[in-house]
């Protein structure tokens, strides 16, 4: 009788052996609310580099954080952007950026503020924009729905512009041109001018300089943003 059950066991140990299911190979998709990588390129001058707010306050961390809610990991956020630039200078900052990947998920342009406090003729600045944005459309993979535009924000409704009538004026006009580039492109455009007009009555959008967006209002811009930028990049 032991040694039949014996015999028995050893029956249905090489039949389970045999007939071992395989494991099955990865890579596997996602787990539910698992976050998925997105990298990101922010291409711009002082409101993209965040003058005068801490660095989790500018708006392409701000835009960051506000995602990873849903599950989207912006990573890497790469930025090209500084204090100061006009559209030539930002060319030749991306032109110098050797460590910039091929293409990325996610691209937004934001620049020309310096170019109208400089005086500078508009029309340059219509040529160096689209040639910006193309760029960015290049490093989109071409991918439109993956490109963002945002206006230039008004510094006149600072303490700095003091509601200087000719500033707005010529913010105006350049986000006449921009716009229309991004609108020939089928490129989106976010207007965030209006959000930083509230800026002379509601100090708080504005940073300690005086002059730049504060930390509250770059938060204005990404809510403004957030349900376009999220539907998109979940497609």
């Amino acid at each position: 009788m032991r040694y039949l059950f014996l015999l028995v066991v050893t029956i249905l140990i090489g039949t389970c052996n045999t007939n071992e299911v395989a494991k099955p190979q990865g890579p596997f998709p996602p787990l539910p609310g698992a976050t998925t990588p997105i990298s990101y390129l922010a291409l711009g001058d002082s409101y993209t580099i965040g003058e005068s707010v801490a660095e989790r306050e500018r708006y392409p961390k701000q835009l960051a954080d506000s995602l990873a809610p849903f599950g989207i990991e912006l990573s890497p956020v790469d930025i090209v952007a500084r204090t100061g630039w006009t559209t030539d200078e930002l060319a030749d900052g991306i032109a110098v950026r050797d460590d910039l990947q091929t293409t990325y998920d996610l691209v937004t342009l934001l620049i020309g503020v310096n170019n109208q406090y400089r005086n500078r003729p508009i029309g340059p600045y219509e040529e160096e924009f689209r040639s910006l944005l193309e760029q960015a459309i290049e490093f989109a993979a071409g991918d439109l729905t993956r490109v963002f535009v945002i206006s230039i924000p008004d510094y006149a409704f600072t303490p700095f512009g003091n509601g200087n009538p000719t500033i707005s004026e010529g913010i105006d006009a350049y986000n006449a041109v921009n716009k229309a580039i991004a609108e020939t492109y089928g490129v989106r455009y976010f207007d965030i001018t209006p959000i930083s007009r509230e800026g002379l009555s509601m100090p708080s959008l504005v940073a300690s300089d005086g002059l730049h967006p504060s930390g509250a209002q770059y938060a204005r811009w990404v809510s403004l943003m957030l349900p376009t930028v999220k539907e998109e990049l979940e497609d």
